[in-house]
């Protein structure tokens, strides 16, 4: 069974400064959005002795930045003069809804949350619809001689850049959180309520309290008004039609035009994740030749099942030399 709401122990208290950036919810036609973001900063003084890249943190289908934030703090704790960053992607958590929700126009959302924040030598950390994003962030700079030092690590969890059959679960999924939407006044007043529409969908209960995540209760139950409904914050209709394209991965690793990226690459797998992602290895190879491979003992959230081997994985990798 997942553990999803498992963490690392808190970690002692550090000096940093924590920023978060909304923007408005409007559904439009965008090639770029503007992401919110959290960010773990170093003090000026430590910066200053160990000058390094941050680690940019992008979460998967359904997540948000509130799930990575015991691990920011504890990569934060132990990268010393490395800012930690961790994103919403568009639809999701507080950044903003916006059409088309596809890989390609996902990682033009980070190139762009980037460029604008001056990073470069980032370690960009992916999991799952997150790390296809990254992969392609990385496959989309590496004929960009002008952005050559934007990435220089590479961290992938628990997904192939290749296509993978997602859409009847995911769809199903997003069904039922449209039903939970649907459902009149006075309907969903408590999480029990909303997980018991779930159940006959998921019949794992951290799945579905994960994706509960995203569900905004009503503040009383008084009034028939919309405020006053349960309503799920991320756009159900956004997601679901985009399901299809999130199975797929921008670049065949089999044509022999692909791009390569060939910066140091981690891939972490789950060794009972459905996902089998090492069964890609060859696809990891010809698109990230340097890429090597470990396997934690936890299912597709590895990085929630097993947060300190995980966080060991990452901290060993980008602090090597």
């Amino acid at each position: 069974m997942l553990r999803l709401s498992r963490f690392l122990s808190r970690p002692r208290r550090i000096n940093q400064t924590a920023r978060l950036y909304s923007r408005s919810h409007n559904i439009a036609d965008k090639d770029v959005v503007e992401l919110a973001f959290s960010a773990l900063k170093s003090s000026p003084s430590a910066v200053l002795e160990r000058p390094e890249g941050p680690l940019v943190i992008l979460h998967g289908l359904f997540g948000s930045k509130r799930n990575w934030n015991s691990l920011c703090k504890a990569f934060h704790r132990d990268l010393p003069g490395r800012a930690v960053y961790s994103l919403d992607l568009r639809n999701h958590g507080s950044s903003p809804h916006a059409r088309p929700m596809t890989y390609a126009a996902m990682a033009e959302d980070v190139k762009h949350f980037l460029s604008s924040n001056g990073l470069r030598n980032v370690s960009l950390l992916g999991h799952s619809m997150g790390a296809k994003v990254a992969m392609t962030v990385a496959l989309s700079l590496s004929k960009d001689a002008t952005n050559s030092d934007t990435i220089s690590r590479l961290i992938v969890a628990d997904l192939a850049p290749a296509k993978l059959d997602l859409s009847n679960r995911l769809t199903q999924y997003v069904s039922a959180m449209q039903d939970i939407n649907a459902m009149p006044h006075g309907m969903i007043k408590t999480l029990q309520d909303a997980d018991r529409v779930l159940d006959p969908f998921e019949q794992d209960p951290a799945i579905r309290r994960f994706l509960l995540t995203n569900l905004l209760l009503p503040r009383h139950s008084r009034t028939a008004e919309p405020r006053d409904r349960a309503k799920f914050l991320i756009p159900l209709d956004i997601l679901k039609e985009a399901i299809p394209s999130l199975a797929e991965f921008p670049y065949d690793y089999q044509l022999s035009g692909r791009p390569q990226w060939d910066g140091p690459t981690l891939v972490i797998a789950g060794g009972t994740s459905e996902y089998k992602i090492l069964d890609y290895t060859e696809a990891f190879k010809a698109f990230f030749p340097q890429s090597r491979f470990e396997t934690l003992d936890a299912g597709h959230w590895v990085h929630a099942e097993k947060p300190n081997e995980f966080k060991k994985l990452v901290v060993d990798f980008i602090s090597s030399r």
